[in-house]
């Protein structure tokens, strides 16, 4: 191998490290002395101290800029907390909501969505939990590499959500709270990480909105998910 052919290959080797490496984005959940009652108020104390992030494409990584959804997160010695903000056109709501009890296949209407692993090694087995802006809710354990995986919703984290909708500004916000319990059993600890992917589904059209795009029709592609990290420290 010539002179010339080894400054091409390691400007190759560099040029995909520096992809790899650009290519593992980052959401930051920090750190709150102590749990609060949901609240949906982005301006709160509790959720104004945390940087956010969008999702804002389709799964393909098509810019939707007018559903660019504005996504927190906060976390206490007990529970991992997500703030969805969510700009829409027109609601596409299940008709007979039941709020109180877990409702299946609340994905075929408007939903926020969290997924999110801890095992590493296996990372086609992570939990999802959805809330539609009426407050209806339903959480599932998912391991793709099981058959009838689909019986994960059977499962219960002990979640909770609070849901507010603004007709006028037509947006809806969703707070939640998941028991780390129901997660990991690693004691949550500055800078543990998690797998994770945002999503919603809005309006009778169906749209699918992503964090990181998945390159699939469908959200479960847990290859695609990036990564939370706890943190303690101040905005």
């Amino acid at each position: 191998m010539n002179g010339f052919v080894k400054i091409c290959l390691t400007l190759m080797l560099l040029s995909a490290a520096a992809a790899i490496a650009g290519d593992n984005p980052l959401m930051e959940s920090t750190k709150a002395d102590k749990d609060v009652p949901l609240t949906t108020n982005p301006g709160s104390s509790f959720w104004s101290s945390t940087p956010p992030v969008y999702a804002e494409t389709d799964t393909y990584g098509k810019p939707l800029p007018r559903y660019r959804t504005e996504v927190r997160s906060r976390w206490t010695k007990d529970n991992l907390y997500f703030l969805f903000i969510c700009p829409y056109e027109k609601l596409h709501l299940k008709p007979d909501p039941h709020p109180k009890t877990e409702t299946f296949q609340l994905w075929d209407w408007d939903v926020a969505e969290v997924f999110i692993g801890s095992d590493f090694e296996n990372i086609r087995h992570y939990k999802e939990f959805e809330v539609s802006p009426r407050g209806e809710w339903i959480d599932l354990d998912i391991d793709l590499s099981k058959p009838h995986h689909e019986e994960g919703w059977k499962w219960n984290s002990g979640f909770q959500v609070a849901t507010r909708i603004d007709h006028p500004a037509h947006i809806w916000y969703a707070a939640i709270r998941i028991p780390f319990s129901a997660l990991d059993k690693r004691a949550p600890t500055d800078g543990i990480t998690f797998r994770v992917n945002l999503f919603r589904s809005q309006g009778p059209d169906h749209k699918l909105i992503v964090w990181q795009p998945t390159m699939s029709d469908t959200f479960h592609v847990p290859e695609r998910f990036a990564t939370l990290k706890l943190s303690t420290r101040s905005k």
